[in-house]
């Protein structure tokens, strides 16, 4: 069974830093895509950074020069460094596990953390 643990969350003032872990159990994450997406309250899920099998790394436009993800294969982790927040950055942020090494990293995942909260302050 996967088991996906987001932490690292907290609260923030604007134009700090968090990062943000995901620990994975029952799963080898250089061996999948693993995401990481945000929930803003009353908005959709939207895709924020993904790194691939290979080691490629995608990241959204609107996070783009802040955010920066990351893989470590001995520890089995994967981070998601932010950087300069900004307010519109708050929401609970998931990382997840997409088996198919085809289609694009913005969607098609298949095992999910239950999430971490971040709240950045003006």
């Amino acid at each position: 069974q996967v088991q996906l643990v987001e932490s690292g969350g907290g609260l923030v003032q604007a134009g700090g830093s968090l990062r943000l872990s995901c620990a994975a159990s029952g799963r080898t994450l250089s061996h999948d895509g693993v995401g990481w997406f945000r929930q803003a309250p009353e908005k959709e899920r939207e895709f924020v950074a993904a790194i691939s099998w290979s080691g490629g790394t995608y990241t959204a436009d609107s996070v783009k020069g802040r955010f920066t993800i990351s893989r470590d294969n001995a520890k089995n982790m994967v981070y998601l460094q932010m950087n300069s927040l900004r307010p519109e950055d708050t929401a609970v942020y998931y990382c997840a596990v997409k088996l198919v090494r085809i289609g694009p990293l913005t969607d098609g995942y298949n095992y999910w953390g239950q999430g971490t909260q971040v709240t950045v302050s003006s």
